[in-house]
């Protein structure tokens, strides 16, 4: 496990800072304890481009399959704290 978080914590690193917070956020908050099927759809989120992942994230856009749009939704909670911070 230590060797996969490691690989997905390269992966989280975006080009946008939000992004970057959000993704680790994710890995290091919910990652190890979320079933294999999240964790499955966060490994593929994390192989979308920026735009389409920022559209996920703030609602431009919802990902067509639920288990993704759940991960969205976790995700999206973060996203929501940071703001309030």
């Amino acid at each position: 496990m230590e060797e996969q978080m490691g690989k997905l914590r390269w992966r989280c690193r975006r080009g946008m800072k939000e992004l970057d917070l959000l993704t680790l956020g994710y890995l290091e908050r919910y990652y190890p304890g979320a079933s294999a099927e999240d964790q499955q759809a966060f490994a593929e989120l994390l192989e979308l481009q920026d735009p389409l992942l920022m559209s996920y994230m703030v609602g431009r856009e919802t990902p067509a399959d639920a288990v993704t749009a759940r991960v969205v939704g976790v995700m999206r909670t973060l996203l929501n704290s940071i703001d309030d911070a």
